[in-house]
């Protein structure tokens, strides 16, 4: 018997299926792969950084000495001993959560998502700052909440707007050491205000740290959930400072909170892989993920430095960046007028790509900014791929045609 022609009519999908969409640029940067363009758009971890050896020789330990737990069902939760090390690492960061208050995940995306399942309804208030992490955006996009963009300044999001629309939120969603995308961190001052603000009220914090360990030169201050909100729930990963392929991550939270995520994941993938976590947790115990930090910040500061210097000697006047001071992403603004998606298919006609803000966006719209990666790209190879942008936008009708000095930054530098 035949299929079904393509043309058959189906029955209907869910509605909330339609509230799943793609990226509209999504199929044109997937020109980045070619060989003859330079991707400044993902934020993809230095694979020549991923500590192969270390991971292959943990991995025999675990097949060697603990092989059926390894290769068995394990508790939706995560394997006991790895959420021992995360709350204790929590600790260090001035968070109080024990073993049972973390939920391994598969991913930090996993997190989000779970997180959007139990805490949004329909029409939710849900509060994030602009610009805000799409994957995040994306998660919740799903459980059809109404989202508010909170604007942001050099200190991160703006106390006056948090607390304007605070009341009756169910949840506000915030990055607050070097955000995606804009790479910002909170001030200590602004964080303890928000926190405060957060305290008060009857909405959930949901604060995404992926990339709080890899900063430049001091490391950040603690973010608001170690300042005192209580209904907050932190999000981890181990992508950025071992290897995302691994696929694993963790919230912590309040126990009601965990059990029920607990709960949604078991209907999602009943466990994170048990493998995984053996040989994860082996690479914890012998110090690769402590020992490669070093090295990590320091590749990813001097691409940083890099990207800043090309953007100096090549953007034209009216552009300006952000200076991050840790984490992989320069956040752009073009002259006003100025359409960063428009100019997207002649940036990868001439070799580059780049993600347009507006894909970040929530609430006013901003078509003349765009997030740029200086995570997997050399320096040599970003100061060309750079030039190419700077020549670009000076040719746009909007933009001036002689260079300019960087406007002041959005992001402190210590």
């Amino acid at each position: 018997m035949m299929p079904p022609s393509s043309q058959s009519k189906l029955p209907p999908l869910a509605q909330r299926a339609e509230r799943l969409r793609s990226s509209a640029i999504r199929d044109l940067l997937h020109l980045a792969g070619r060989a003859d363009v330079v991707s400044l758009a993902g934020g993809l971890p230095d694979a020549a950084s991923f500590p192969a050896e270390a991971l292959r020789e943990a991995a025999d330990r675990v097949l060697r000495e603990r092989p059926r737990a390894a290769l068995q069902y394990g508790p939706t939760e995560g394997i006991a001993p790895l959420r021992e090390w995360v709350a204790a690492y929590l600790r260090t960061q001035g968070m109080d959560f024990t073993p049972a208050q973390v939920l391994i995940t598969s991913g930090s995306q996993q997190g989000l998502d779970l997180l959007g399942k139990v805490l949004i309804d329909a029409g939710s208030p849900v509060l994030v700052e602009r610009p805000s992490y799409l994957g995040a955006l994306q998660a919740f996009a799903l459980y059809g909440p109404h989202l508010v963009g909170i604007e942001a300044d050099d200190d991160g999001p703006l106390p006056e707007q948090l607390a304007a629309a605070l009341p009756g939120a169910r949840m506000a969603y915030l990055q607050p050491r070097f955000s995606n995308p804009a790479g910002r961190s909170i001030a200590p001052a602004r964080a303890d205000a928000l926190a405060a603000q957060l305290a008060a009220s009857n909405a959930w914090l949901v604060e995404d740290d992926p990339y709080g360990e890899l900063w430049f030169d001091t490391p950040p201050a603690p973010g608001l959930i170690a300042r005192g909100v209580a209904q907050g729930a932190h999000l981890g990963t181990f992508s950025k400072v071992l290897a995302p392929g691994l696929r694993l991550a963790w919230v912590a939270g309040p126990q009601l909170l965990i059990d029920k995520l607990a709960q949604a994941k078991q209907a999602a993938d009943l466990q994170t892989a048990s493998f995984n976590q053996w040989v994860l947790l082996e690479a914890l115990h012998a110090g690769v993920v402590e020992r490669g930090l070093p090295g990590l910040r320091q590749i990813y500061r001097a691409r940083r430095d890099a990207m800043l210097q090309a953007l100096a000697d090549h953007m034209p006047a009216g552009v300006s960046w952000t200076r991050p001071a840790g984490g992989l992403f320069v956040w752009l603004t073009l002259p006003a007028g100025m359409d960063a998606a428009s100019l997207l298919p002649q940036a990868v006609a001439r070799g580059v790509a780049y993600v347009p803000g507006e894909t970040f966006n929530v609430g006013a719209a901003a078509p003349n900014t765009l997030r740029l990666s200086f995570s997997n790209v050399e320096a040599g190879i970003m100061q060309d791929a750079v030039a190419r942008l700077g020549a670009l936008f000076g040719e746009a009708p909007q933009a001036e045609q002689t260079r300019s000095v960087p406007a002041p930054p959005l992001i402190r530098t210590t």
